[in-house]
């Protein structure tokens, strides 16, 4: 079964980029809310990854009575006891731009040396049903905070994500690469095994 219509609650063209590349058997059946012209105003309040994942799922699900996919994402920075975490996408302000964020991470980091720099990208996604139900699965990777942004793919915190086994930050992968191992990348293939026990096809 594929069902007519699937929302992915989020404006962000990257990850929706990501999101298509990963779940391509329903790549044109996914939509996100700009695409759709769906405004919403959602609290996201929860004070872990799931929670918001899940309220964003069902607000829009309840909007408008469709299957609705939703993320949660954040890096979590142990030298920084696990900031900016829920907060990842609101860190210094929501308009203020990577470029600054990451460079404030870099500095608040600037006495730590090797695993001390240790951190880890956290994705939850959570899927509403109309009918109430809600499902959910999670992605981690872990890395180190580089002492400088390097590449040019990728979004938000990538360009610091740094991913020893290859030597390299998230934001110098191709795509294909970043799916593979991203926090996100796993949690789409998780979900999409789960939606399949649901007779969906994604």
């Amino acid at each position: 079964m594929k069902p007519e219509k699937i929302i992915f609650a989020t404006g962000n063209q990257g990850k929706m980029k990501e999101i298509r590349e990963i779940m391509a058997n329903a790549s044109d059946k996914i939509y996100s809310l700009k695409e759709l012209g769906i405004e919403a105003d959602i609290d996201e309040n929860g004070t872990t990854f799931e929670e918001n994942a899940i309220i964003k799922a069902k607000t829009i699900c309840q909007m408008t009575g469709q299957l609705v996919l939703a993320d949660d994402s954040g890096l979590e920075v142990d030298y920084m006891n696990g900031e900016p975490g829920v907060y990842s996408a609101r860190y210094l302000g929501e308009d203020t731009p990577y470029s600054v964020k990451n460079a404030t991470i870099i500095k608040n980091l600037e006495n730590a040396k090797g695993q001390e720099r240790s951190a880890r990208f956290v994705c939850v996604i959570a899927a509403a049903f109309p009918d109430g139900r809600v499902i959910t699965a999670k992605g981690v990777i872990e890395g180190l905070i580089g002492y400088e942004e390097k590449g040019d793919n990728g979004f938000g915190y990538d360009p610091i994500f740094y991913v020893p086994e290859y030597d390299m930050t998230t934001a110098q992968m191709n795509s294909e690469q970043k799916n593979q191992i991203s926090h996100r990348g796993k949690a789409l293939r998780l979900i999409k095994e789960k939606l399949k026990d649901e007779g969906i096809d994604c």
